[in-house]
């Protein structure tokens, strides 16, 4: 266990509590998987097997709960000036402005602002190189911006 424990606080920032709830998630799984062990790896290994899955794991859920948790945050956002305007209005208003992106443009605004992936992640995904998809990325968010406050394209 003590190798099973360092190895995981090593990995999720020395926070004690996660370590101590990973390490128990990867013992529990290990009990229950005990007839996957085949005998032909050291007993410590395949636990540290068990124990990336369950930080992998543990690291997904927490992005996904921070996206979800953005993703009410921004719809919660008051626009300046609206009044008591409807926020339909403002989903209608941000829809168009995006609907106005080129499709590259808009792909990579999707990727990076809405799903929270790098640049060089969006760029694997699109297909173009890191300094591209950053260019299109400052141009997307720009165009966006101008497109939502009503401004024709320069």
């Amino acid at each position: 266990m003590p190798r099973v424990y360092s190895y995981v606080l090593s990995r999720c920032g020395h926070d004690i509590e996660l370590a101590e709830e990973l390490t128990q998630r990867t013992f529990v799984a290990a009990v229950e998987q005990r007839w996957r062990f085949d005998g032909r790896s050291d007993i410590t290994t395949w636990l540290c097997g068990i124990a990336r899955h369950k930080l992998a794991d543990h690291y997904r859920r927490a992005e996904r709960d921070q996206r979800r948790q953005m993703q009410l945050e921004v719809r919660e956002i008051d626009v300046p000036g609206e009044g008591t305007e409807s926020h339909e209005d403002d989903r209608e208003v941000i829809a168009a402005a995006f609907r106005s992106l080129p499709p590259a443009q808009r792909a990579v605004l999707a990727f990076v602002d809405l799903d929270g992936l790098s640049v060089p992640e969006a760029a694997r995904l699109i297909g173009k190189s890191r300094l591209a998809t950053q260019s299109l990325l400052h141009r997307a968010r720009d165009r966006f911006r101008r497109s939502y406050r009503g401004e024709a394209d320069r």
